[in-house]
Formats: structure tokens, sequence, C-alpha cells
């Protein structure tokens, strides 16, 4: 009987301990070394850096900018550094995390060279239908043999020269018709202002991107302070089984079991901390901050409700505030001037094209001359350029036209998606924080009976495995709200300028 009882009490620890084991692998095996138990994330969305790169990636893809240069997605998650570190603790709030951004982000910083290209291109285009007036200064001197020529004259020396010839003169060429150069500068002006309001769309992505990698910090500090005073219980917990043992009242295996509950919780913490370093990195690389320079969050982001918006009022307003609709629509009439000015290469042109100076053969005897020209050219037989150049313009214009229509339908869906996100996140938040009431209160009764001596600390354990699952999904519930009214800011176009009302309720 007694090797019985000790058997049982041996596979009885065994199991205690692989049950820690497997439930510290599930919390420190989760992506990026995230905090959260696995069945958590699994639940709750978002709660690690790998998750929430992933969440930032679909907003980005659905709503992202639309440039003709094609500033990629992952450049809004770098930045150029400003500044050295200070060497002393910052503080840093979500403004000043999003005014950094809006200054070094290399998202931004790309885009806004993007504009100014297309501006180049824009008056590259436009000198076509400018006059151009250059200038030449010229001095020669000739010896020529006329009977090379076949010149050849009875007493005459066939060798002229040598003589000077100086020649001070300007030329000035115009284009008076030519309707495909005043197409092609009008495509080019619609570039422009499609380039200028992508760049002024880009300012809303580093807002969602540095918003995201902020509220990420928030959730990993918030997620710390839980399991620290998840450690502080299961301490106390400790601390009642040794007294418990100590006086006969309760097993080995309570303590044993006590023990790997605090040294769970100590690995959840490790990986906490580890994950709010990596997620500070991650900040810091969008906004520009030197990565040695230390800061804290000050800005914690509380929960606030938001009230009831109506999908399609919301639809409503993004189709007049989203700058990269309007910037789409921009390139959808430049792929039309571009189909006019495709079509106008069959048109006559008429130009204008003259030089005035002066020219002698020496500085003295020079006298004014000029010639002057008009001409009118007409292609003749150019069928297949014409006609091709007609169908490619024409396709780019059935693509932009097509993708202007998709793109409308996206930000309704953009609209959409972050208004059925965030009722299901407040609803997430309300469970879970009753969900914490709850096993807060479970694990207070069942740490009552425990030292009443009523039970063994069994019920203690798992009590503190569903306060501590509580509180996660609740922490992560919080961010997936968070976010989710952020990612409706930037669907309706005014993230820049609204985030404060959205993160805050209202």
């Amino acid at each position: 009987m007694q090797k019985r009882a000790e058997c049982r009490f041996r596979l009885a620890v065994w199991t205690a301990l692989a049950l820690g084991a497997v439930s510290a692998a599930g919390q420190m095996g989760g992506p990026a070394g995230g905090s959260a138990s696995s069945s958590a994330r699994e639940a709750t969305g978002p709660a690690t850096v790998r998750a929430a790169e992933q969440t930032l990636q679909t907003v980005n893809t659905q709503t992202g900018v639309g440039s003709a240069t094609s500033v990629s997605q992952q450049a809004f998650k770098g930045s150029l550094i400003e500044g050295k570190s200070t060497g002393q603790l910052m503080d840093l709030s979500l403004d000043d995390a999003i005014r950094r951004g809006l200054r070094t982000n290399l998202g931004l910083i790309l885009q806004t060279s993007a504009e100014k290209e297309a501006a180049g291109t824009r008056l590259q285009a436009l000198q076509a239908l400018l006059p151009t007036v250059t200038g030449n200064a010229s001095y020669s001197v000739q010896q020529v043999n006329l009977a090379a020529y076949g010149l050849k004259f009875p007493g005459v020396n066939p060798i002229v020269g040598p003589f000077q010839v100086f020649d001070f003169r300007a030329y000035l060429s115009q284009s008076l018709i030519n309707v495909t150069s005043i197409q092609r500068y009008l495509a080019s002006r619609h570039n422009f202002e499609a380039e200028k309001l992508t760049a002024e769309d880009a300012r809303n992505m580093v807002v969602l991107t540095v918003g995201n990698a902020y509220l990420l910090c928030v959730a990993d500090t918030t997620r710390i302070d839980a399991v620290n005073a998840q450690l502080a219980t299961a301490q106390v917990s400790l601390k009642n089984a040794n007294a418990a043992h100590e006086a006969g009242t309760s097993p080995k295996l309570d303590v044993l079991r006590a023990q790997v509950d605090y040294q769970n919780q100590q690995q959840q913490l490790i990986a906490a901390q580890n994950a709010l370093a990596k997620d500070k990195l991650a900040l810091a690389r969008v906004i520009g901050l030197p990565l040695d320079q230390e800061f804290r969050l000050v800005d914690l982001t509380p929960y606030a409700a938001l009230d009831h918006v109506d999908a399609e009022q919301a639809f409503q307003q993004a189709l007049t505030q989203r700058k990269d609709l309007q910037a789409a629509n921009e390139r959808l009439k430049a792929a039309s001037s571009q189909k006019t000015a495709a079509w106008a290469e069959q048109l006559p042109e008429a130009h204008f094209t003259g030089d005035f100076g002066t020219l002698g053969n020496t500085l003295g005897s020079n006298h004014g001359t000029y010639t002057a020209k008009a001409e009118v050219t007409a292609p003749i037989l150019q069928i297949a350029k014409t006609r091709g150049d007609i169908l490619v313009a024409d396709a780019q214009k059935e693509q932009a036209k097509a993708r202007l229509s998709d793109q409308v339908q996206q930000v309704n869906a953009d609209v959409r998606d972050a208004i059925l996100d965030i009722e299901a996140a407040a609803k997430l938040v309300e469970a879970a924080k009753s969900n914490v009431d709850l096993a807060n209160e479970a694990l207070s009764e069942a740490q009552e009976r425990f030292r009443a001596g009523v039970s063994d600390n069994l019920a203690v354990s798992q009590a503190q495995s569903q306060a501590s699952n509580a509180e996660d999904r609740y922490i992560s519930a919080l961010y997936q709200h968070n976010i989710a009214k952020l990612s409706l800011a930037r669907a309706l176009g005014v993230a820049e300028s609204g985030y404060k009302n959205y993160l805050g309720g209202k």
C-alpha cells in the first residue's frame, strides 16, 4: 500500500510538472515570444508582434497607398534616424510618436520624393508647349579649295582664304498647334496631382502604422502589470502551501503544484518583458528614434466605447475624404488625356522657328541677319503606329477605370469591416471583463477554501490559470478594439486629423 501511494504521489507530481511545462511552452512558443497563452491568442486575435504585423499588413493591403511609383508597405515600417540617444529615459506620448513618424517615416519620405519626381515630369511635358530660346556665339577661320568642288577659273587662284567669320545668334522655336503635346501635359499634370494626393494619403498610413505599434506596446505594458499581479498571487499561494505542509495539513503535492504555478508566472513575465522590448524596438524603427534610446509610454489608451456608426453614412464620408480615391480618379483623367494624345498623333502640327544675330568677318563689320520660318507637318502614312498607340492608351484607361471602381468598393468594405470589428471587439471587451471578475472571484474563493483546509490547492492552481487566461483575453480584446477604431479612422481618410476622437471613443 505504501509503494502504491508513493507511485501515485510521484505520478501526480510528474503530471503537475508536465502540465506546467506544456503551459509554459505554449506561452513561450507563441509568435515573437508573446506572453499570452496560445489558447487566449487564438481566441482573441492579435496580441503579439507577428499577429499584429499580420493585422496591419491586411489593413495596408486593403487601404494602402495606390501610388504609381509603388512605395512598398514594408517601407512604412522603417524610418530615418532623427538625433542621437539622450542617455536618459524619455516620456513618449502617442501624439509625440505620430509627430515623429510624420517627420521621419520612410514610406512617407519615399512618397514625397515620388511627388517631386511627378512635378519634374510635369515641367518636362510643359516645356514642349513653351518657347525655347537658345544662344550661340561662334568664331571660325576657313580656307576653301574651289578646285576640290570642281570650280576652276583661268587666272583665278582656286585657294580662297583664309578668312574669318564672327557669328552671334539667338534661336527661337515655338509650337503653335500641337494637340498631342497639350494632352500629354494634361496627363502629366493629373499624374502630379495623383502623386500629391497619394502623399497626403500616406500620412494616414503613417498614423495607422505608428498607432498600431504604440497600441501594441501599450498592450504589452498592461500584460506585464497583469503578470506581475498574477506572480504576486502565485507567491502568496506558494507561501500558503508551504505553511500548510509544514503544519501537516497539506501534502507535498500542494507545495509542488504551487511551485510550478509560481515558476509558470515567472516564465510568463520573462516572455512579456521580452515582447515589450522587441515591440518598443519596432516602434522606434517606425518613428525614427535611435534604437538605444530608452523611453516609456505615457498614454495607456483606456477602453472607450465608440458610438454606433452608420455604415452607409461612413462610406459616403470616405468617398469625399479618402485621398487615395481622389488620386485614383486623377490617374483615370491622366489615362484619358493619354488616349486623346495618342489619337491626336494623326493631326497636323504647326511650329515656328527663327533666329536673329550678327554675322561678319570682323567684329566691327558685323551686320544683323535673321531667319523666320513657319511650318506645318502632318503624318501621311503611320497607320499602324497611331492605331497601336491608341489601343495601348485605351487599355491603360480601362485599367485605371477598373482600379478606381474596385478601389471604391474596397473602401466600402474597409469601412464596414472596421465597424464590424469595433462592434465585435466591444462585445469581447465586455465579456472578457466579466470573465476577469468571475475568475478573480473564483480564485479568491479557492484560496479561502485551501486556507480553511476544506480542499487541496488543485482548485487554486486551476483558478490561477483561468484568471491568467481571462486577463490575457481582456488585454487582447482592448487592443483589438483600439486598433479597430484606428482602422476605421484610416478607412474614412481622417486618421491624421481624427485619431484622438476615435481612440477616445467619440
